[in-house]
């Protein structure tokens, strides 16, 4: 499936569940705290703060993000880019947790036609209620482990809306590394979609990371972030982000204007036509 499809199939979904389709925010977001885009929810912030009264209860968007917290990792793994589109939908005061999971289970399995076994979840410590929601939905327990703050707790990185989360990983098979899911090895297990229960504020933090809880939020709402590049090198079998038909032209072009031939492309994506394996129109 190539990438205008998947985006295609993502956001006829969610607008056929009540979702209004928005346009993605400038990358310099309009927003002191920000000096790039870095996730969907940024766009719409001050719903969250409950500082403007939403238009519509529940949203859905393709928003370009850059993440320099991210430029260490570019080029060392196989899923880390300085730029990405991330596909979310959101919730404000509308749907919470059991929804969201719902879903993403069903967009996951049957509009992108994942296997279920190959779907392994994480979940926020002392997130009891999401793993239980998880299993209801058929995840067994063997596939959903429990990580800390680091991993399953977001924030935008400043004061503001924050939240204890749900990762989608998928396991990529034992080419790409260790057994023993996402807590052991990501790029196995890669994380392809985060489900943000946002119910918290944040303050500011120091230069560990950590922050103080200010108080609940006045309506809990819902942020997803499922990355389209990471998406796309599973449903094209290419071996990175990089192979996609996203990014494989680019790559082209700057192998061309260095005279220097790419590493081995893997056998997802050629470079005549830009044709992957599972294409669609």
């Amino acid at each position: 499936m190539r990438s205008t499809q998947i985006r295609k199939t993502f956001t006829d979904f969610f607008t056929s569940h009540g979702h209004q389709l928005v346009p993605s925010s400038p990358l310099v977001p309009d927003d002191p705290t920000l000096l790039l885009a870095n996730a969907g929810m940024n766009q719409f912030k001050p719903y969250f703060l409950g500082e403007t009264t939403p238009p519509f209860p529940r949203a859905t968007s393709i928003q370009k993000c850059a993440r320099t917290s991210d430029i260490d990792n570019v080029g060392r793994t196989n899923r880390h880019a300085t730029f990405f589109e991330m596909m979310g939908n959101f919730s404000f005061g509308d749907y919470f947790k059991e929804d969201a999971i719902a879903f993403a289970w069903e967009l996951l399995t049957q509009g992108y036609g994942l296997e279920k076994d190959k779907l392994w979840i994480t979940v926020y410590e002392d997130d009891d209620e999401a793993e239980h929601i998880w299993r209801r939905i058929g995840v067994p327990a063997s596939r959903i482990q429990r990580l800390g703050m680091e991993d399953n707790y977001w924030s935008m990185g400043v004061p503001g809306p924050c939240g204890p989360c749900s990762e989608v990983n998928y396991d990529r098979g034992p080419a790409f590394g260790k057994e023993g899911g996402p807590a052991i090895d990501g790029e196995r297990y890669v994380e392809i979609w985060n489900l943000v229960f946002m119910q918290f504020q944040r303050g500011e933090g120091d230069k560990k990371g950590n922050f103080p809880i200010l108080g609940e939020l006045a309506r809990k709402g819902v942020d997803t972030g499922l990355g389209l590049d990471r998406l796309a090198a599973i449903l094209q079998d290419a071996q990175n982000v990089c192979t996609t038909d996203l990014l494989l032209p680019t790559m082209h072009t700057v192998q061309d204007l260095a005279g220097r031939a790419m590493p081995d492309e893997g056998e997802g994506c050629s470079r005549e036509g830009l044709t992957c394996s599972d294409s669609a129109p």
